[in-house]
């Protein structure tokens, strides 16, 4: 059983090929704002994951088989774009997949979703599995309120929401998978496994992500042998929502540098 992909810019081999993973509760849908303008670059494979939008619901929900899905619905070589609860299963195939991630990009995500004393900057855990359970017991309200913190501080947050209820609404996930996602961000820590990744890493987020703060971005980045981090000073959770054109000018400096020549002519 594989992850349903949808390609774009399928027939252009002198672009760079990149995969976007989506967040937990979405599905590729989300990716509409920003996608005109990484298709202009790139050739865009966008990923469902299991559960969420029209891709199959699957019984392993480790994080392990969840990647294994994305590879096998992923090109051979590419980079690797995963927000939120899609850079943690971006971050797991670079690590067991190295030669297979060209770049990688976590936007307004982390090796670790949940606070520990020697990891203050994250989100509460109580107050995690206190929306888990919620999860649990209400998944279609859960969702609608975890659309509104996304955006909130976002200086387009009334409008990003909008846009994210009409977007993740249709087709709603399974609420079996909002539990599987909800777990992987309770429960997966990939802080060690970070100096297995060895390709180029960008942490991108926004000054104003309520759970993400932006900075813990530069600790983020300091895990990584090769990394960098960028700030959209004015963007919330989903930067590449509120900040299309800011956040596509990042992650395409950041990939287009030190390529082929070949590659930089599709920018």
């Amino acid at each position: 059983m594989t992850v349903l992909n949808k390609t774009v810019n399928a027939d252009d081999e002198l672009k760079p090929d990149l995969v976007l993973v989506h967040g937990w509760g979405a599905h590729s849908g989300v990716w509409q704002t920003i996608l005109p303008f990484l298709e202009q670059s790139f050739r865009v494979t966008s990923i469902d994951l299991p559960g969420h939008g029209y891709s199959p619901e699957f019984i392993d929900n480790s994080l392990d088989s969840w990647a294994e899905a994305a590879l096998e619905a992923a090109p051979k070589k590419a980079i690797w774009l995963g927000w939120s609860l899609g850079g943690l299963l971006a971050q797991r195939v670079a690590a067991i997949a190295n030669e297979r991630v060209e770049k990688l990009i976590l936007a307004a995500s982390t090796p670790k979703f949940v606070a520990t004393q020697e990891w203050p900057s994250a989100v509460d855990e109580k107050v995690f599995s206190a929306f888990h359970t919620e999860v649990v017991k209400e998944p279609r309200a859960s969702l609608l309120r975890f659309i509104a913190l996304q955006t909130r501080g976002s200086k387009t947050a009334s409008e990003d929401s909008r846009v994210l209820r009409k977007t993740l609404l249709q087709p709603e996930p399974k609420a079996a998978a909002l539990d599987a996602g909800m777990q992987l961000l309770l429960k997966t820590d990939l802080r060690e496994q970070a100096a297995k990744i060895t390709c180029p890493v960008l942490v991108l987020g926004g000054k104003r992500d309520t759970l993400i703060p932006y900075i813990v971005l530069s600790k983020i980045s300091e895990l990584f042998s090769s990394s960098e981090f960028n700030v959209i000073a004015q963007a919330g959770h989903a930067p590449f929502l509120s900040h299309p054109d800011e956040f596509h000018k990042l992650l395409s400096d950041f990939c287009f540098k030190n390529m082929t020549e070949e590659y930089k002519e599709a920018k």
